[in-house]
């Protein structure tokens, strides 16, 4: 049931709006969704469901990141590097 779950994870990681968001989470999964536990998978789950605008602006530091989403941004944000400025 995880395998499916993260194969669905990953194609909506991949299907995004904005082709930034696409790149992005998307290099993300692949680095990192075969290892995430139950709560990782809810926590990412949770992002994939929020405006493709704001996860950019998080990424970026543009925006404030909501406290509940900030350990997975800051795990994103390092992966996209030349991408972010420092928050």
């Amino acid at each position: 049931m995880q395998d499916a779950r993260r194969r669905r994870l990953a194609m909506r990681a991949m299907r995004r709006g904005i082709k930034e968001m696409d790149l992005i989470l998307s290099d993300y999964t692949g680095r990192k969704l075969a290892a995430m536990d139950t709560a990782g998978l809810d926590l990412f789950e949770a992002l994939l469901d929020e405006n493709d605008h704001d996860i950019l602006g998080w990424i970026t530091g543009q925006i404030a990141t909501p406290p509940a989403f900030a350990p997975l941004i800051g795990d994103i944000r390092a992966g996209a590097v030349g991408l972010t400025r420092p928050v």
